[in-house]
C-alpha cells in the first residue's frame, strides 16, 4: 500500500477520478429535476440533497433533506453500489474504483434519480 500510494500523482489521480464521479452524479441529478450538490477533499465527499449550490457549514448540512438521502441511499444499495448510509457521513474513493466502476455508479445513479424524480 506504502508503494501504492507513494506513486506520483496517486492523490491527484485521486481527486481526479472522485471529480469525474460526483460531475456526473451532479448532471444525472439536474437531469432528472432533483436538487442536489456535492462537496469534494481530496478522495472523500459529500452527497446533499439540497438546492443550495454550496455546502460550507453545519446549518447548510442540517438544511439538506435527509429523507430524500435515505431514499437514494437504498435504491443504489438495491443495484449493488453501496454509499456512507448516513446523508451525515463522508463518503470515499478508492484506487480500485477505476473507468467501469464509476461508470456503474453513474448508470445506477441514473437509474435511482429517475426514480426519485417520479416519486416527487
Amino acid at each position: 500500500m506504502l508503494k501504492l500510494i507513494s506513486q506520483p500523482d496517486f492523490y491527484d489521480n485521486l481527486a481526479t477520478s472522485l471529480r469525474t464521479l460526483l460531475d456526473g452524479l451532479q448532471q444525472r441529478a439536474d437531469a432528472a429535476g432533483i436538487p442536489f450538490t456535492t462537496t469534494q477533499v481530496g478522495g472523500m465527499f459529500g452527497l446533499y440533497f439540497s438546492t443550495q449550490s454550496e455546502i460550507t457549514c453545519f446549518d447548510d448540512v442540517m438544511a439538506c433533506n435527509a429523507t430524500r438521502f435515505a431514499e437514494f441511499f437504498h435504491l443504489m444499495l438495491q443495484q449493488g453500489v453501496y454509499l456512507a448510509p448516513s446523508a451525515f457521513e463522508a463518503g470515499f474513493i478508492s484506487s480500485a474504483h477505476g473507468t467501469a466502476e464509476i461508470q456503474a455508479t453513474l448508470d445506477a445513479a441514473e437509474r435511482a434519480f429517475a426514480q426519485l424524480s417520479q416519486a416527487k
